[in-house]
């Protein structure tokens, strides 16, 4: 009898944390300087729940920044399969974009992760997606034979760059409409 018992503690474990984590993406993306216990009156979790979970700000930082590194890796496949690959690459840029503003929003994320040595976790596989992306556009014509994936990506830097002023959404677009024009093929090396 206790079996049963178990697995729902650790499914309303997994959802508290699901729940905390996403709160959170959006309390950093409003407000950098979120505290950990903001987010837990948001979240409606109890504080042994949120310690349990995210002992310092510092390890809920870190599990948003795993979670988009790794939904952004995950999006070029899909993305592949369900539009042109120009489309596809546009697409992804955007959530990049998405991912740039909340990276922004939670700058602390990334000296976080610096520290826990995770872009060099996560670099070859945003690259690898990219590269992806890349490749289907050139093996359709539509990309330039000499994109590189870590020239692109730097490339896309400003996405995390940006001041997020009020027009940054739209600067943004404008900016990434640049980038993708000059990815097409045709244009000149």
């Amino acid at each position: 009898m206790t079996q049963p018992r178990q697995r729902a503690t650790r499914s309303d474990a997994e959802d508290n944390r699901a729940r905390i984590i996403e709160i959170a993406r959006t309390a950093f993306t409003d407000s950098p300087e979120a505290s950990l216990q903001s987010i837990r009156k948001l979240s409606g979790v109890g504080q042994g729940t949120m310690y349990r979970h995210f002992p310092s700000r510092e390890s809920l930082l870190l599990a948003v920044y795993r979670q988009d590194v790794e939904a952004l890796i995950d999006a070029a496949p899909r993305l592949l399969e369900q539009h042109e690959p120009l489309d596809a690459l546009r697409l992804w840029f955007d959530r990049l974009a998405a991912y740039g503003r909340i990276k922004l929003g939670a700058s602390l994320a990334v000296e976080a992760a610096t520290r826990a040595d995770l872009g060099n976790e996560y670099y070859p596989p945003v690259i690898t997606a990219l590269g992806r992306l890349l490749s289907a556009g050139k093996a359709a014509k539509q990309l330039r034979p000499d994109a590189d994936p870590d020239e692109v990506l730097l490339l896309v830097s400003f996405l995390w760059k940006t001041d997020g002023g009020p027009h940054w959404q739209v600067r943004t677009g404008h900016m990434l409409a640049i980038v993708i024009d000059g990815l097409r093929a045709g244009t000149p090396g």
